[in-house]
């Protein structure tokens, strides 16, 4: 079963939260602070991290900054406190899948866990058009090993950001909407109304930088969509 880390310094909020995935089949580990929710981290590989925005120690951000620095690929749900668009753009700018605001309801908080691990763990439900390991530029996309690769070395992506990728180029040359990405990408817990798409696609542009042609390997049709790079 998915290994959760549940990240919060209030004892009744971990509590309930870990009632509710036991429920469910999932093993879960707890942190109360940024610096044991890295150790954790590091020593038991979750799958998924629940992840408060204010921690002792290190906030979430920081925790999610050292992760995916460090390469670490688990999905990460922000927790906050505050409904503040500000926050929300930070956390998806630094590579969490999703996020939910406090007061929450559990079994919410259950099915965007269920929503974002069926994202991350499996194909995305339409025919993918590349096959493992085909080139696209001078990268190659290996699907089975979820992996991206440039002259033999790695491109450090996370799940999201390979989603995103794979499903630009499954339909290459063709324009995706938002909706369409947001959909295919995160699925039901897709909000139409925030910038998920577009912070993504951002880190993505960034990690992977310039085609050798000068070119983008995401290209934006502003007011339409993105489409995968053409030559």
């Amino acid at each position: 079963m998915p290994r959760i880390l549940v990240v919060d310094d209030e004892p009744h909020i971990v509590d309930v939260i870990r009632a509710y995935l036991v429920r469910e089949g999932y093993v879960v580990d707890v942190a109360r602070d940024g610096d044991a929710a890295l150790a954790s981290a590091r020593a038991n590989n979750p799958d998924l991290l629940i992840l408060d925005v204010m921690l002792p120690r290190r906030s979430g951000f920081e925790v999610l900054r050292e992760l995916r620095a460090t390469g670490a690929g688990a999905a990460v749900i922000m927790l906050t406190a505050r409904d503040d668009v500000i926050d929300r753009v930070a956390g998806l700018e630094l590579g969490a899948d999703d996020y939910v605001t406090k007061p929450f309801e559990p079994r919410e908080l259950v099915a965007r866990v269920g929503a974002v691990l069926r994202r991350v763990g499996r194909p995305l439900g339409r025919p993918v058009a590349v096959t493992p390991a085909e080139a696209f530029f001078d990268l190659r996309i290996d699907i089975g090993a979820r992996e991206v690769t440039r002259d033999g070395s790695s491109v450090d992506l996370t799940r999201t950001e390979f989603d995103l990728l794979e499903a630009l180029v499954a339909d290459r040359g063709v324009v995706m909407t938002r909706e369409q990405l947001g959909s295919a990408v995160f699925g039901e817990a897709f909000d139409a109304s925030d910038r998920a798409v577009d912070s993504h696609v951002k880190n993505l542009r960034r990690k992977l930088g310039p085609r050798p042609d000068g070119g983008q390997y995401v290209e934006t049709l502003r007011g339409v969509g993105y489409r995968a790079g053409r030559p």
